[in-house]
């Protein structure tokens, strides 16, 4: 059975920078890799 899509948005796992490996404390499904502290411009 198909799970709802807000069950599936709440149950990704957390993401991790792909530069340093810190957790990204933003939404899960957001397009972004890297973190503040790496993400700079």
């Amino acid at each position: 059975m198909l799970e709802s899509v807000i069950e599936f948005f709440k149950n990704l796992p957390p993401k991790n920078c792909v530069t340093c490996g810190e957790v990204i404390e933003e939404q899960h499904e957001c397009y972004s890799n890297k973190c503040d502290s790496c993400n700079i411009v």
